[in-house]
């Protein structure tokens, strides 16, 4: 088995990767995606169930993690479930994060030639963003971890920022009354913010690159709490703001957001443009943190170089991001990545935990 280059985050570090693996371009389109399914003002509700699903999630892939401090899910799963299903496995879970990859990389185009660069090709947007990604990427995930914990702060203070300004047009009678229509919106909508919550995942491959894998856990609990924070406040905001009919009938409402008041006594008058460039850096970290595990998947499962791994994937990633051919078919090819997380992350580990501990844990 391939061994993977000895190195170790911090649990500031490890946190700063968990959190901006679940923040990216699901944050965006989130309360029109939650609103549309709820109908109701409390899709906030939803969101708030949804960060503590993930956290259960990522609770239980931590400790299965903390198990085999020194190895990654590609390796120990070979030992739960046999060199065979364990392979099968690795590689459905380097499919799903070669299929994220590609839809942070559309996410990115579509955003960016909308609202930044418009009519700029396609390519001429997306190639600086995967090169970029793969210069970092051959830096190992010690690389990943100090950007993630530059990009983190700055995306927060942007965010806070945003969030503040816009409670001159806030409106707490929007969200009046607080479940007005019963509990069933509010589980409707689970399916559709559930979903956003995926990135506790990647805490099953770097786990073992952490100084102090025994934190994994209080590692889950602030990444998915600092998220969950970001989502709901989010959603909370659009629909005081915008009403549920109108939060649905925007494609990106955070981002019109940010377009709903002008600051006169700020540099900055219109924030839309600050918060597009911040948080294509966020998707820029989710894209990195993506493409190294499967790349790190890919060296570990078929004992290859990790580099030349990297440079296989770009194209293949590229290519993967170009199928769909409209916005409609991107929303709904990121749908099919929540769904197929869901069923590897929210029901696989578990079974994977006790058959672990029934087999006596490290072996």
């Amino acid at each position: 088995m391939k061994k993977v280059k000895a190195e170790k985050l911090t649990t500031l570090q490890t946190v700063g990767v968990l959190t901006c693996a679940i923040l990216a371009s699901g944050l965006l389109s989130l309360p029109r995606t939650a609103v549309e399914e709820s109908r109701t003002a409390d899709a906030w509700i939803s969101v708030l169930i949804g960060g503590a699903i993930a956290f259960v999630a990522g609770w239980i892939m931590a400790k299965m993690s903390q198990k085999y401090p020194n190895m990654t899910f590609y390796q120990y799963v070979q030992k739960i479930t046999g060199k065979a299903v364990g392979k099968v496995i690795g590689l459905l879970i380097v499919v799903y994060f070669i299929a994220l990859a590609g839809y942070e990389t559309r996410s990115v185009e579509e955003i960016t030639s909308f609202f930044l660069l418009e009519g700029t090709p396609a390519w001429a947007i997306s190639a600086p963003f995967i090169w970029v990604s793969l210069y970092l990427c051959m830096g190992g995930i010690m690389a990943i971890g100090r950007m993630c914990q530059i990009i983190l702060p700055i995306s927060a203070f942007i965010f806070v920022l945003i969030c503040l300004l816009s409670l001159n047009v806030f409106e707490l009678n929007h969200l009046r009354p607080v479940l007005a229509e019963g509990v069933m919106p509010v589980f409707k909508a689970l399916k559709s913010t559930t979903p956003t919550f995926t990135g506790s995942e990647c805490l099953l491959i770097i786990t073992c690159f952490m100084e102090k894998p025994e934190k994994a856990t209080k590692v889950v609990a602030w990444g998915t709490g600092i998220a969950t924070l970001f989502y709901v406040t989010t959603v909370f905001l659009c629909i005081g703001v915008f009403t549920v009919e109108g939060v649905v009938t925007r494609t990106w409402p955070f981002i019109d957001l940010a377009r709903c008041f002008e600051v006169d006594f700020l540099v900055l008058e219109r924030f839309e443009s600050l918060l597009l460039s911040i948080w294509i850096m966020q998707i820029f970290a989710t894209f990195s943190i993506a493409l190294y595990i499967a790349s790190v998947g890919i060296s570990q499962i078929l004992n290859v170089s990790y580099s030349k791994t990297l440079f296989i994937l770009i194209p293949l990633i590229y290519v993967l991001s170009q199928i769909p051919t409209n916005l409609n078919e991107v929303f709904s090819f990121g749908g099919m990545v929540g769904n197929g997380a869901i069923v590897l992350f929210g029901i696989l580990p578990l079974p994977l935990l006790l058959i672990s501990r029934w087999r006596g844990g490290n072996q």
